[in-house]
Order: C-alpha cells, then sequence, then structure tokens
C-alpha cells in the first residue's frame, strides 16, 4: 500500500472541511445580515385609492356606491347617493358629488371646508392665456352648479367678479374656478388650490370681513 495514501486522504477530507466551513459561515453572515429589516410595503399601501370621477365625465355614480353624506354641514355616514338625497330633502339629481379633504368622494347639498364641489365637467383643462393685461382664463362660479361668466378673466378679476362684497361664516365658503385652479372665499380670506384639495392663501380680506 502507497505511504502517501493516509496524508492524501487527510487532506481531502480536511478540504472538504473547509469549504463546507466557508460555506456555512457565509450562509450564516447572509442570513444575519438583514435580520432586524422588515419587508418593504407595497407600493400601493403607501397611499390611498383616489378616485378622479373628472376622467370619465359621461359616467355616473353607481346606484349602489356608498358616498360619505354630509347633512348639515355634518357627516352622518355612509350611504348610497339615493339615501344621502333623502336624508338632506332634496332629490338626487340636486345632491351634489364632490371631494372631501382626504380626497374620498362625499355628497352633500352644498359645498363648505368640508366639502369642494368638483370641478365643472365642461371646463377645458388648458392653460391660461397671455395677454397684455396678464394671464387670462375661464371664471366659473359655483352656486349648487357651475356656471361660467362671460369672457376671460384674469385670476383678480376673476375672484374679484366673484366674490366682491361678499363675506362668508366659519365653516361655510363660496368657490369659483379659474382656469385650472379652485378659488373659495373663507372667512377672512380669499384661497387658491391647483388640485381642488388643499387650499392656501391667495389674499387676505379686510377686517370688516373677517
Amino acid at each position: 500500500m502507497d505511504s502517501a495514501n493516509p496524508s492524501r486522504i487527510a487532506l481531502l477530507v480536511g478540504g472538504g472541511a473547509a469549504a463546507l466551513a466557508a460555506g456555512l459561515a457565509i450562509a450564516w453572515t447572509l442570513s444575519h445580515s438583514h435580520r432586524g429589516e422588515t419587508t418593504p410595503a407595497p407600493p400601493a399601501s403607501k397611499a390611498g385609492l383616489v378616485i378622479d370621477s373628472t376622467a370619465a365625465p359621461d359616467t355616473k355614480i353607481a346606484a349602489t356606491k356608498s358616498l360619505r353624506c354630509f347633512v348639515a354641514g355634518q357627516l352622518v355616514g355612509e350611504f348610497t347617493l339615493a339615501e344621502c338625497a333623502r336624508r338632506n330633502g332634496v332629490a338626487t339629481d340636486a345632491l351634489d358629488v364632490g371631494v372631501d379633504p382626504t380626497g374620498a368622494l362625499a355628497a352633500a347639498p352644498q359645498a363648505g371646508t368640508v366639502l369642494t364641489p368638483l370641478p365643472p365637467r365642461e371646463a377645458v383643462a388648458a392653460e391660461p392665456k397671455v395677454e397684455a393685461a396678464g394671464p387670462v382664463g375661464a371664471c366659473w362660479r359655483y352656486d349648487g352648479g357651475w356656471r361660467r361668466l362671460n369672457g376671460d378673466l384674469t385670476l383678480p378679476a376673476c375672484t374679484q367678479a366673484l366674490f366682491a362684497g361678499r363675506c362668508e361664516k366659519p365653516g361655510q365658503a363660496l368657490y369659483g374656478r379659474w382656469a385650472q385652479q379652485t378659488v373659495r372665499l373663507v372667512p377672512g380670506k380669499i384661497e387658491i388650490s391647483s388640485d381642488n384639495r388643499s387650499f392656501h392663501t391667495l389674499a387676505d380680506l379686510p377686517a370688516s370681513c373677517g
């Protein structure tokens, strides 16, 4: 028998054991390097579902769909459009459907600071036109429904036409649209929003109208 065989066998066994140990060490390192980490949340869980009903202007709210229902400005629960209209004492087609601050569809007989009316379906999503007096665009008044004022106006002229001489009570608001933006009159100021949800101050009103 070759006297080198025992040494060769010992070398092979030792090399195999070393390779196995190295493999186990790498596996342990990889498994423990991610210990304590959480699996990233799926993208859909990072924001609520937002429904933009203006994307399909020819469709109507399903009769069985539940909406956040407001009566006298107070949330009373989620009901179908017909049930919400009944609770408000108005016909279904007289009940306004808009979005509340969370972006959820909501229904109420009139708009307020809680409920913002959806933009007019007839509005054209066009940038304001630039003229000598400044950018001009379509000006809309909301009073239970949208009505476009004659001619294109500058933003100051539009807010003047919509809100001049008017004041609002706490919790209430008057709404209008200029070009692609929503404007509203609230106690003490006029606000504007580019997304129909987040409003910031456009102009402060005199103290007499606070």
